[in-house]
């Protein structure tokens, strides 16, 4: 079986190791434009060893934003910002992906640390949209989306997913989960319609199984196609992994090459059992039941316990937040514990010994 420190070939594409940098929102950007916080805080994941870095959820049209200080990939400005960053974790062997995102009925917060509240139409803000005027707890109620609208955005993913390319990205990954608009649509807790987005399994999936198919579209042959789901709701009467395997099954034949295993964020009341590796079964879950890579996450931070998924099978690779944040360089230094000898830059190699 593989190990923690093999490489991994998807399609055209050869990422170094399964040790990979899961997307963590910096709300940080002005007008949808990262900036040099992006440079340092993605630089960082790419000087550290990390095999995949997978940038930020970024949204494919402005409204499609989680807040005002999120990132865009809609126009040329946002494109020429990526671009060096992009350059600059290629520089150091890492690949870097990017996670195509709408936030739907959770979107247009101001930026967090500034005020917990949705940010004022002076200061940039929108009403949200959702499939169904089901509002989030705590946020305003959101305007159900036309069949037209929904169709309009199909095309901004592809869009977006063109202009990553561009960028230089070597991957798309697809935000499916978390709450977020994709979710919201599957999920049957915030899917109320009654037309041909709703209803039953395969009406609530067909917006992100249109969305999939624009997205692969617009993708080389070569380029791999993520999507990240959240596998669970962890609610009675919500999406199950069951539903998760089933959705997986559909995802693979349309092109889709893994599955990012994550879980909740629709619900606020859901009881969820949080613990070390807490949603790693999600991850083997589908990769048993499905013909399709899986990449697992949460709370997953020691290289043995990392190195265990791998090789027993669990997932294919393992996404790390958290622990990134608190060590830029952990790659570096799961290696010294499990005994593989990686390469480091030659800027800091002296630190090796």
């Amino acid at each position: 079986m593989p190990q923690l420190f093999d490489p991994i070939v998807i399609r055209g594409l050869e990422i170094k190791n399964r040790a990979w940098v899961s997307p963590m929102c910096q709300y940080s950007a002005t007008d949808g434009v990262v900036g040099e916080w992006h440079h340092v805080h993605l630089g960082s994941f790419a000087t550290g060893g990390a095999g995949l870095i997978v940038a930020e959820a970024t949204g494919v049209v402005a409204e499609g934003r989680i807040s005002i200080g999120c990132p865009g990939i809609y126009n040329d400005d946002q494109v020429a910002a990526w671009k060096p960053i992009v350059d600059f974790a290629h520089s150091q062997g890492s690949k870097i992906g990017i996670q195509l995102a709408h936030a739907g009925r959770k979107g247009g917060t101001a930026v967090p640390w500034i005020a917990r509240r949705m940010a004022t139409q002076e200061e940039g803000g929108w009403q949200a949209v959702a499939p169904s005027a089901i509002a989030f707890e705590g946020y305003p109620e959101p305007r159900a989306l036309t069949i037209s609208e929904i169709q309009a955005l199909v095309i901004s993913f592809g869009v977006a997913a063109k202009r990553a390319i561009s960028a230089g990205f070597d991957l798309v990954e697809i935000h499916a989960a978390h709450g977020y608009l994709l979710h919201e649509f599957y999920s049957p807790l915030s899917n109320h319609r009654t037309d041909e987005y709703g209803g039953d399994f395969d009406g609530r999936t067909r917006f992100l199984k249109e969305v999939v198919t624009e997205v692969r579209s617009n993708l080389p042959e070569s380029a791999p196609l993520f999507v990240r789901i959240s596998a669970s709701d962890w609610t009675q009467g919500g999406w199950t992994i069951e539903d998760s395997v089933r959705l997986a099954n559909h995802l693979s034949q349309l092109g889709v090459d893994l599955i990012d295993a994550s879980s909740g964020g629709n619900s606020a009341t859901a009881k969820i059992e949080v613990g070390p590796g807490y949603q790693v079964p999600f991850a083997a879950a589908i990769k048993n039941g499905a013909p399709i890579l899986t990449s697992a996450v949460g709370m997953i931070t020691d290289p043995h316990q990392a190195n265990v998924i791998i090789e027993s099978g669990q997932a294919d690779a393992v996404m790390l937040a958290r622990e990134f944040l608190r060590n830029p360089r952990w790659p570096l230094h799961a290696a010294q514990v499990l005994g593989v000898d990686i390469k480091w830059p030659i800027q800091i190699d002296r630190g090796k010994i």
